[in-house]
C-alpha cells in the first residue's frame, strides 16, 4: 500500500486481517519509513508511527514523551470512541504511574500467581472435560479460549456468575471499530465503569479473599488505592484479563493446529513451553495497528526524524517485534531462537501489569491441551475459519477441531 496522495503522509485503517499474517502495510512502513507520518480512521489531525524496536524502546521510557498529555484530546486512533479511562493507570505518566503500579503489582506477585495457577488448572480441566465428554467435533475457540480467560479473570475479582455476559459485551462493545458504533462504546464504558464503581465500594467495606479485596489492602508505605483509582484499575483487569487472553490463546491454538511441527516441539518438551511460547508471543501479530499513543513534550528526533512538541506519537509493539536489526530472521518462528525479550505485552512504565497471570493461563492451558489431545487437528480446512473483522484483535472466531 503506498501512502495516500499528500506527500509523506501514510493512510492507516489498520484494517489488515487475514489470518495470522502480517500486516503488509505495517511491514513496508518498517521497511521504507520507521518514522512515518499516519493518518487513522478516527481523530483529528495525524500522528507519528514509530515502528523500530529501538525507537519504540525510547517513545515507552523517555520521559518527553507523556500518556497522559493525550487525555482530552481527539488524537488519531482506530476506535470511534477512545477506549481510555481518564483516571487509569494505563494514561498515568511516572512518578503517578510508579506509584499506583507498585501498588497493583502486590496482587500480582508471585505467591498470589502461584495461588491463581490451581484454580486455573482446575477451570482448564473442567473445560477439556466437557470437551472430551461431547466428543468432536469442537469448536475450541468457544469451548476453551474464550471462556477461560473470562471465567478465571471474574473468580480472581470475584464478579458474580449472573454478570459475567453483560460485562464481556460492553468490553467488546468499547474496542468496535465500526464508524457507526461510537455511541454505543460510550454507553458501554459509562456502564462499565458504573459497575465497578459500586462493586469496589462495597470490598472497601466488605472485603474477600479475591484480587479487588487485595487492591483495597494493598500498601506502599502509607499510599493506598484511592476509590477512583481502585474502581478503574478493576475495570482494566476486567477487560485486558479477559479479551486481550482469549485472543492470544486463540491465535496460539490455530498456529499450533495449522504447524504439526510447533505442536510436536512443545508437546515433546513439556519443561520448555514458557520459553516456546516466548516466541510464539513474538512472531504472533495478535491485534491490528497500534494502541494508546503519547505526546512530545519536547522537540525529539528519533532515527533522523525531527518530531515536534505536542506532535502525538504512536508505537506499534507488532513491528518492534519483527524488526530486523534486533532479531535475526524475523519472520520466522524458531522455537529454538535466543533473542531480546519480545514487546508482545508493551515496554517500559505502561508494560501490563497482568502479564504473569496471562503468561500463566497460556502455559496451563496450551501444555494442558496438548498432553490430553494429542491427535488434535483442525476439522476444516485451514482456509475456512473465518477471522474477526470488527476490532481491533485479530483472532479466529471459531476452532472447529476433531480428534
Amino acid at each position: 500500500m503506498e501512502p495516500e496522495t499528500e506527500p509523506g503522509v501514510w493512510s492507516c485503517p489498520f484494517d489488515f486481517a487475514d489470518a495470522l499474517e502480517f500486516d503488509p502495510q505495517l511491514k513496508q512502513i518498517l521497511t521504507d519509513d520507521p518514522v512515518a507520518r499516519v493518518r487513522m480512521s478516527y481523530g483529528a489531525g495525524e500522528a507519528w508511527l514509530v515502528t523500530r524496536y529501538e525507537d519504540v524502546r525510547t517513545v515507552t521510557t523517555d520521559r518527553r514523551f507523556s500518556r497522559s498529555a493525550v487525555v482530552g484530546r481527539d488524537y488519531p486512533r482506530m476506535t470511534p470512541e477512545p477506549i481510555i479511562q481518564a483516571e487509569a493507570i494505563h494514561v498515568m505518566d511516572p512518578p503517578a504511574n510508579t506509584r499506583l503500579r507498585s501498588l497493583v503489582a502486590k496482587g500480582f506477585a508471585p505467591r498470589q500467581v502461584d495461588r491463581m495457577r490451581i484454580r486455573v488448572q482446575h477451570v482448564v480441566d473442567d473445560l477439556l472435560d466437557r470437551v472430551e465428554s461431547q466428543g468432536p467435533p469442537a469448536d475450541l475457540f468457544a469451548r476453551v479460549a474464550s471462556p477461560l480467560p473470562l471465567t478465571t479473570i471474574c473468580e480472581i475479582l470475584d464478579i458474580p456468575d449472573a454478570d459475567r455476559a453483560r460485562l464481556r459485551g460492553n468490553a467488546a462493545t468499547m474496542v468496535s471499530v465500526g464508524a457507526n458504533g461510537r455511541e454505543a462504546a460510550a454507553g458501554a464504558k459509562a456502564e462499565l465503569r458504573a459497575y465497578f464503581d459500586a462493586l469496589t465500594a462495597r470490598r472497601r467495606v466488605e472485603p474477600g479473599d479475591d484480587l479487588i479485596s487485595t487492591l483495597c489492602q494493598a500498601r506502599d508505605g502509607d499510599e493506598i488505592l484511592s476509590d477512583e483509582e481502585l474502581s478503574v484499575m478493576a475495570m482494566v483487569l476486567l477487560i485486558t484479563g479477559q479479551d486481550t487472553t482469549s485472543y492470544e490463546l486463540g491465535n496460539i491454538f490455530y498456529t499450533l493446529l495449522t504447524r504439526p511441527e510447533v505442536a510436536a516441539a512443545l508437546r515433546e518438551q513439556p519443561e520448555r513451553i514458557p520459553e516456546m511460547l516466548e516466541e510464539l508471543l513474538r512472531f504472533i501479530p495478535f491485534r491490528k495497528g497500534v494502541g494508546i499513543p503519547r505526546v512530545a513534550l519536547e522537540d525529539v528526533t528519533l532515527s533522523g526524524v525531527d518530531i515536534k512538541a505536542g506532535d502525538v506519537v504512536h508505537v506499534s509493539y507488532l513491528t518492534a517485534n519483527r524488526d530486523a536489526r534486533k532479531f535475526d530472521r524475523p519472520d520466522e518462528l524458531d522455537l529454538d531462537r535466543k533473542a531480546p525479550p519480545h514487546m508482545a505485552f508493551g515496554w517500559g512504565s505502561h508494560h501490563c501489569l497482568g502479564f504473569p497471570l496471562a503468561a500463566m493461563e497460556l502455559e496451563v492451558a496450551v501444555g494442558t491441551l496438548l498432553r490430553r489431545f494429542p491427535d488434535l487437528a483442525l476439522a476444516v480446512p485451514k482456509e475456512d475459519v473465518r477471522w474477526n473483522t470488527t476490532s481491533i484483535w485479530r483472532h479466529p472466531l471459531e476452532l472447529p477441531v476433531r480428534w
